[in-house]
This record gives structure tokens, sequence and C-alpha cells, in this order.
């Protein structure tokens, strides 16, 4: 059942349809395994085959869809990033590549390809959903034939190495997170059970990799955390991020999502943690409504990204806020030099939805790091943040 007081629309018979299918293999597996992590379950809920909400074929992005990323407010994002790029590019001082993960709609990479320049020799776009590549590839269409030609498509990270920069754009807010509870006899996992007619949550004893996930940050916080609280861990974090850059010999990661520091992420203040669904352009918290249908997230713990770089043989280069990210780029004297009033109105407004702290300013959050390379980019010096982490 579906909480009135959520206010979301119903969704169409056959959508809903798809929903009920997949809560039936979801409660298959909790009737024969018992409750399953959190991890386990957002797993099913985004990427089971054909009913997952990122494997379905459901538009997810744009004002038909369920959210709006940056690359979908303009260029000017796109412009921003290709700046650091060149800079990759330039001390490289050879052909380079782009890999870029989770590329959505295609848009980033769209505009960044009509911005580069030089050119890359290659643009590959991990991408393993089949609808989604459909939708990258009728976004790319309109690129000119030298320049699509540059675009590969692949379903793992390259096998062999390469110099460039891998950029992931709101990727790592998508990987299944597992969900606990701090009590007064200690740490307990909240896992998903059955619950009358729908889903709801139920406290079990932390897995190994969740017990040690959770003594790494606590080891990190300046105060234990409050009996109650709840939030979650990325376990997988450190495993995912070291598959998808083992393959960069020199180069640049550029990560792009919403979340904190580690302290602030695990302020005491922060007592039900940052699990958000959306579904329809509406944000809400219940991770049970409409399985398949809407998008699970979870907010990054970028001092936990930061530690993965560097367990990598990373650098950690810069951080910064998108807002701080912007301000530190060209864009605005590009703006101002342009002639046109109406364009450059239609800029300023797409920049301040970039930049706003109401909008997405604060909220997303950017990381360099790198391997083999000094960044040395004014878009991280005008507000370099990383002494938060």
């Amino acid at each position: 059942m579906v909480d009135p007081s959520l206010n979301l629309p119903e969704p169409p018979p056959e959508l809903a349809a798809l929903s009920q299918r997949l809560c039936t293999r979801i409660v298959n597996e909790i009737e024969q395994h018992g409750p399953i992590g959190l991890d386990h379950y957002m797993r099913m809920a985004l990427y089971e085959p054909g009913l997952g909400y990122y494997s379905n074929g459901l538009l997810k992005f744009g004002a038909d869809g369920d959210f709006v990323t940056a690359p979908e407010q303009g260029r000017l994002f796109a412009e921003s990033l290709a700046g650091i790029v060149m800079v990759v590019a330039n001390r490289l001082n050879t052909g380079f590549d782009v890999l870029e993960l989770g590329p959505g709609s295609g848009a980033l990479a769209r505009d960044l390809l009509m911005t580069l320049n030089p050119l890359p020799e290659r643009y590959l776009m991990l991408e393993t959903s089949a609808t989604l590549r459909q939708v990258q590839q009728e976004t790319l269409a309109a690129l000119p034939a030298p320049v699509a030609q540059r675009v590969e498509w692949i379903d793992q990270p390259p096998a062999s190495g390469f110099s460039g920069v891998i950029v992931g754009n709101e990727v790592i807010d998508a990987l299944p997170v597992c969900s606990f509870e701090v009590q007064a006899d200690g740490l307990m996992e909240r896992a998903v059970a059955l619950d009358a007619s729908r889903f709801g949550w139920q406290l079990r004893p932390p897995s190994d990799r969740l017990a040690s996930a959770y003594q790494k940050l606590s080891t990190d916080l300046d105060e234990p955390l409050p009996n109650g609280y709840c939030s979650e861990i990325c376990v997988d974090l450190p495993d995912w991020f070291g598959s998808v850059t083992q393959s960069l010999d020199q180069g640049l990661v550029l990560m792009i999502d919403y979340g904190y520091p580690r302290r602030e992420y695990y302020h005491p203040d922060r007592a039900a943690g940052t699990l958000v669904a959306h579904y329809r352009h509406r944000a809400h918290f219940d991770p049970f409504v409409w399985p398949g249908l809407s998008d699970l997230s979870a907010f990054v713990d970028f001092t936990a990204l930061a530690d993965a770089g560097l367990a990598q043989g990373f650098e950690l280069a810069g951080f910064t806020t998108q807002a701080g990210l912007l301000l530190g780029s060209d864009i605005l004297q590009s703006i101002e030099t342009i002639a046109n009033d109406r364009e450059r109105l239609a800029l300023a407004g797409e920049l301040k939805r970039l930049m706003l702290p109401g909008e997405m300013g604060e909220k997303f959050k950017v990381m360099a790091l790198t391997r083999g390379l000094e960044l040395n980019s004014s878009a991280f010096q005008f507000s370099d943040q990383r002494g938060r982490l």
C-alpha cells in the first residue's frame, strides 16, 4: 500500500503491473532467504533485468522523466568540465581518451564532444542498459560524423590501459547501500522484510562487511553516533572504484554528485539518513513505493570516495561545490561576451539553476583524483574545500 500522505500520482495500469511483477520477485527472494539487506533490495529495484528502474526501458531523464540532471539544464555544465578535461589533455601532450560512467541521457557526452578541442581519441561510454544506450545514441545522432566516430559503447571497464579522463556524473549515488541503526547494545542492520501487505524494515545483526565499514567511519567521527541514529554506508564503493579506474594509467577521475564530507554526512542531527526516492519529479523517503518505477539513491560520503581513490594510488587534486567549480571556470566571462540579449539571459537563468544554494550549487560536489599527473586547475582553486574531508 502507498501512504496517501505522500500525495504521489498513480501510475497507469500497465506500469503498476510492471511494478507488481518486480514486487513478486522481491517477495520470492525474501520468502526463500529471509529478510534481505537494503543493498540487495536496491539491486533488484534498480537493476533487475527487464523490471528494475534502470533496466525497464521507461523514460528517466528530463521534464517528462523523474528528474533533471545538470547536463539537461543546458551546455554550461559541460563547458565547465571541458575546461578541466583540456587541462589534462595539455598535460599529457599526447592523444587522450575519455571514459564516461553511466552516461544517462547522453547530454553530457554530446556537449563535451561539441566543446572539447582537441577531441579525445576515443569517447568511451560505459553503459550496460540496452535501453539507455538507445537513448544515448539518439542524443548523439546530431553530432558531426568525424566527432561521432570517436564514440564507443562498452559494457565493462576497458581491459587495456589508457590515459585521459574518467567522468562520473550522478553515478555513485545510484550504488546500492546498506542501512544501519545504532542501538544501546551495538550496531544493527536495517533489512527489508515482509510487513503485512507491503515491505518494511526489520533489524538484524550486521554483516561482517557492514560492521567493518561502520567501525572505520566511527574512528573518523568527533563523537559516537547516538542511540536510534539511522543512516547508510556504501560498502561496495572501494571495490567499485577500483574496478572502474584500474585501467587508467595516467590522468584524472572527475566525480560529480550530491553528498557531504563524512563528518557532515554522519552529523548527529542527520539521524534519519539520506536515502531518497524520486518519482515523477517528486522526492520522497519511502523506498518501498512503486519498486521499478521510482529511482532510489543515497547521498555520497565524499570522504569515503577520497579514501577509495587514495587506496588505489590516486592523489586528491580537488574538491569543491558545483557552484565553486563554475565560479572557478571561465563560464561567467563567456556569458558576458554574448551579444544576443535573449541568449545571454537564457544562459544566466541556466547558470542560476546550476549555482544557487537552493538549486544545485551547494548540494552537488565535485572531486578530482589524479594518477601520475598534476592538475592545477583554476576550477578547483577558486573554492578549495579539501580541508572539509
